[in-house]
């Protein structure tokens, strides 16, 4: 129990472990002492009263309940996530008009936020955008508004995409963007993870939605120029400053600019759940931290379908075990009896299911995603399953149509229009009913590639190029050697 300075309990204690490590220390102090200075510590030795056992079972104990609470807090948070995605994109898009229609108003005038709120523009010669709200009498940084949201964006976007550390995000460059050549001849990007906890730098692929992001990221932080600034950034674990680097997650503080901090990072992301509303089972306020989101993709990964030893290598996990302790799927009773079903399927089943993957392997993961190109776009279907649609790419319903294959299918179309016309002729009626089902299914791929072209542009990840940064040093040393010489 834990109690006051008159002695009376006030609650019990939430973690005896740390007490009792805290006493078997204290004795073992004592004999190392005595060993060294017997005639002054000699007297003091006596054998410690906390037990090996007591020890032992107090952590194994506080470990079992942590992991419950943790699976617990992985099982709330998960289904939420996508409300998550969608506030944080509404509240972006709110803080940006809220941002443009505040500079586009002169000082004193009123205006409409999309939420419906009347601000005033407060007259000022800074470069930031302030208002008066007339409801609550406060004064609003508009500018600050926005760069917050953008922040909370980019980082629940970044965190759900990937499963990285918040440290190992936060520690991003330029220079992490690294193209990956495919056995054949297909090149994909790739993130290079810098070495954080465990001393291991590994490789990430940038999906579409990811590359977006990164693009938005790097068109902030360069702010029209054409390379990105460098910046130092401070280690709070290490105590060191980093070289000046291009990070990705630097912001301008005014005259110059600074990597963003973790507690920053904590900053926007709380204010972001403030304002999305989003409540738990308990009718109280939702709070996510950055590694949550790390538990949300291991745990949504394995529920897809991706090997454990695989998702182990994407993590940064050294051993399997530590990636299935971080998914929250089902309760023990179920876990137990899908091991036994395991067990029992052997003959059946491959008998290396959990166990580092082999090079071959990992080529192989690799390389599905060479397989999955197809004429008219990329198909969609998962890591180890094979086209249970027989090729049919047009009937298709997993099949991510490419905008820029628009031409080849609408060229198949009219092709299958001339073979509808010859089947009626003809009287082939099996034949019409066939390419009815078929012309259908390519003039909604049709529709969807209209649509995606609308929406979308060509994502730049913008590669840096080191050659003109290169020449630009060689040219400055030459000049002081010049002037050296001079």
């Amino acid at each position: 129990m834990v109690r006051d300075r008159h002695g009376t309990p006030i609650r019990p204690r939430v973690n005896a472990h740390t007490v009792f490590s805290w006493v078997r220390t204290f004795y073992q102090d004592l004999a190392r002492w005595a060993a060294d200075e017997p005639t002054r510590w000699g007297p003091w030795v006596a054998p410690c009263p906390v037990r090996d056992s007591d020890s032992d079972t107090d952590h194994s104990k506080n470990r079992a309940r942590r992991k419950a609470a943790m699976d617990q807090r992985t099982r709330t948070l998960l289904p939420a996530l996508p409300s998550l995605v969608k506030a944080v994109e509404r509240q972006l898009k709110d803080a940006q008009t809220c941002l443009a229609t505040g500079r586009e108003t002169s000082a004193g005038a009123p205006f409409t936020t999309p939420a419906g709120e009347t601000l005033l523009r407060r007259a000022g010669v800074s470069s930031r955008v302030y208002a008066d709200d007339p409801a609550t009498g406060r004064r609003r940084d508009l500018t600050v508004e926005e760069e917050r949201a953008f922040w909370a964006w980019a980082i629940v976007e970044v965190l759900r995409h990937t499963g990285m550390r918040i440290e190992e995000a936060l520690e991003l460059t330029h220079h992490s963007f690294v193209a990956y050549q495919l056995p054949t001849t297909e090149i994909v990007p790739m993130l290079q993870v810098a070495p954080s906890k465990l001393d291991q730098e590994r490789l990430l692929l940038v999906s579409p939605e990811l590359g977006e992001v990164l693009t938005a990221v790097i068109h902030r932080v360069r702010r029209g120029q054409q390379a990105m600034p460098l910046v130092s950034a401070y280690d709070s674990l290490e105590r060191l400053w980093s070289a000046p680097m291009p990070f990705l997650f630097q912001r301008r503080c005014g005259p110059e600019d600074r990597a963003i901090p973790r507690n920053y990072i904590y900053t926007c992301l709380n204010d972001a759940l403030a304002a999305s509303g989003l409540t738990g089972p308990g009718n109280e306020q939702l709070r996510y931290t950055p590694h949550d989101f790390r538990r949300i993709f291991v745990t949504d990964a394995l529920r897809s379908g991706l090997p454990p030893h695989i998702a182990a290598r994407i993590c940064g996990h050294r051993t399997v075990d530590t990636t299935l302790g971080y998914a929250a799927i089902y309760p023990e009773d179920v876990i137990n009896h899908h091991r036994s079903f395991i067990a029992r399927r052997r003959a059946l089943r491959p008998g290396e299911e959990y166990r580092e993957p082999t090079a071959q392997e990992w080529q192989d993961f690799l390389a599905h995603f060479e397989l999955r190109k197809v004429a008219l776009g990329v198909c969609a279907r998962d890591f180890g399953t094979p086209c249970v649609h027989e090729h049919a790419c047009i009937r298709c319903p997993v099949l991510r149509p490419d905008p820029e294959q628009m031409p080849r299918l609408e060229e198949i179309h009219a092709n299958l229009l001339d073979r509808l016309q010859e089947a009626k002729e003809q009287g082939w009626l099996g034949e019409v009913a066939a390419i009815e089902a078929s012309l259908a299914a390519a003039e909604q791929k049709l529709a969807a590639m209209r649509d995606l072209a609308a929406r979308h542009t060509t994502v730049h990840l913008g590669m840096p190029d080191l050659r003109g940064v290169v020449a630009r040093i060689d040219s400055e040393q030459r000049n002081e050697d010049a002037k050296g010489q001079s």
